[in-house]
């Protein structure tokens, strides 16, 4: 695995290395010339079969799941968007993919793309020192991660579950799943909607609501 960043202005041929300009039709702002991004993407991925994403709030939203799409390409190439965004011809002449991250405005897309990154790479195997870490994570399964625990087992009066303790696996797979699920439905119901969600699971939420009316 490598990541190597390249600097837009390299592809730029006047004196001055300018890759912005004011937009036609006037407006406040500056958008990225068409010309360096072509020249970039066209010498970058000569020769190899390479996934072209625009980081861009006019993208499809960045979630786990798009991260193990991403994964499976072998070469990855992120255009970093900025100012008022890329002229539309980029878009016309390269159909590239388009990610944003969330609903809001940053200056730039560096750091959409280090958070695409960050998330995409490690699910490569051999990456995460554990792999189950990456398994269990927080999406994986449109739910989020149970709550954790580490010594000591005692803090300030509060105290580690005591199945976390028992040694009993099977309990504690149960409790993770259940507490799971509990912290997806009271957090992000959304996520909950769209889980593929096994008989066990419909029982564990029926349990948790029987608890939320008892108390």
């Amino acid at each position: 695995m490598e990541i190597v960043v390249h600097d837009l202005r390299a592809f730029a041929h006047d004196r001055h290395a300018i890759v912005d300009d004011r937009p036609y039709g006037g407006g406040a702002g500056m958008v990225l010339k068409p010309e360096p991004i072509l020249e970039a993407v066209a010498r970058i991925t000569q020769g190899r079969g390479t996934h072209l994403i625009l980081l861009t709030p006019q993208g499809r939203p960045f979630e786990q799941a798009v991260a193990r799409e991403l994964v499976e390409h072998p070469h990855l190439l992120l255009v970093c968007g900025r100012y008022e965004g890329f002229d539309e011809r980029v878009r016309e002449r390269l159909c590239p993919d388009e990610i944003s991250i969330g609903d809001y405005v940053l200056t730039g897309g560096e750091l959409p793309a280090l958070v695409v990154l960050d998330a995409t790479i490690r699910l490569i195997p051999g990456v995460l020192g554990d792999t189950d870490s990456a398994r269990y994570d927080s999406f994986m399964e449109a739910l989020l991660d149970f709550p954790q625990y580490t010594r000591p087992p005692v803090v300030d009066k509060l105290s580690v579950p005591e199945v976390l303790l028992s040694g009993d696996h099977e309990r504690i797979r149960r409790w993770r799943r259940k507490e799971a699920l509990r912290r997806t439905k009271t957090r992000r119901p959304d996520l909950l909607r769209r889980a593929e969600l096994t008989e066990e699971d419909r029982r564990l939420l029926g349990e948790i609501e029987e608890e939320k009316g008892s108390g």
